[in-house]
């Protein structure tokens, strides 16, 4: 997926669209990725004189990509996380890196879904975490 199908499914925009694009596995994996420019307004003050990416945005890149997961299950919703547990923050990620993210669903139970994913930049592992989402319909 480009970022005009992944803004089909979300309705994030410039400057919170933080995923450039995603595909999912034929073992329900989503693989997504982004480049670190350096020019996002989130490294103008994390850190002066040395940037490195927030654990936040880092953990919402994740939740960008996982989300297409959920292109196939119909229906008019949002995505909307629901919880962020046993996150490991192991690298810092700096201007110049692409980020890829794996993500996949372990569980669900009606719109809630439970999934795991991980950030790696050049095959080290910079984040990871057990997190859910509510498949919440649009407007509500």
């Amino acid at each position: 997926m480009n970022k005009e199908e992944i803004m089909k499914i979300i309705p994030h925009r410039d400057d919170m669209l933080l995923i450039e694009e995603v595909n999912v596995t034929e073992e329900g994996v989503a693989q997504g990725k982004y480049h670190v420019r350096g020019d996002e307004f989130f490294l103008r003050g994390h850190f002066p004189g040395n940037p490195v990416v927030p654990g936040v945005i880092l953990c919402e890149i994740m939740a960008q990509s996982a989300c297409a997961l959920f292109a196939d299950k119909g229906g008019d919703f949002i995505p909307m996380y629901t919880g962020l547990n046993n996150v490991k923050f192991r690298n810092p990620v700096k201007p110049g890196d692409t980020i890829q993210t794996e993500c996949k669903i372990v569980k669900s139970k009606a719109i809630f879904y439970f999934c795991e994913g991980k950030v790696t930049v050049n095959g080290k592992v910079c984040v990871s975490a057990e997190f859910s989402f509510a498949l919440a319909p649009k407007g509500a």
